[in-house]
């Protein structure tokens, strides 16, 4: 994927198959450390209803990161004040794309009103938040497809631009 930079664009309906591949590898490369096996496959399943999951992903606001052209993580802002999703292709893991998406997700969160920006975030997920300025505030546990997956929603407070 060479070394340039990751780039922003809106969710189009023909990118569902490829932001459900995105979630499932980012799933089942990057989370073993934190999830059981059969959590992670309990996770991953979620997105065995490709329509089902491009409706979630129209119906918030969804951004596509990509690297030469070709999409590599997603993130989605659920009404004004809630991230719902943030995945990135291990192949472009710590290149950047995670923080460039939270940082649109919190700019546009800013700009719909929010005053504070929350997230359920993974335990996987967790440390990339609490350096972004996120407080752990519940700490969760959900059932996911005969399995429960441990998460922790956390809170960051945006400042008059949107950003903290």
């Amino acid at each position: 994927m060479g070394e340039a930079k990751p780039a922003l664009r809106p969710f189009l309906p023909d990118d569902t198959a490829i932001a459900a591949a995105i979630y499932v590898a980012s799933i089942e490369e990057l989370t073993g450390e934190d999830y059981s096996e059969a959590q992670q496959e309990a996770w991953a399943a979620t997105v065995d209803d490709e329509v089902a999951f491009g409706k979630r992903l129209a119906s918030q606001l969804t951004l596509i990161a990509t690297l030469d052209g070709v999409p590599v993580g997603f993130a989605s802002l659920k009404g004004a004040n809630h991230i719902d999703l943030l995945y990135v292709h291990p192949n472009a893991a710590l290149r950047g794309v995670a923080s460039l998406l939270i940082d649109a997700i919190e700019r546009l969160s800013g700009a719909r009103g929010a005053k504070l920006l929350t997230v359920d975030a993974s335990d996987t997920a967790e440390p990339f938040f609490k350096k972004r300025g996120y407080i752990p505030t519940q700490r969760n546990s959900v059932p996911v497809n005969d399995e429960w997956l441990a998460n922790t929603t956390m809170q960051k407070t945006l400042g008059e631009s949107g950003a903290a």
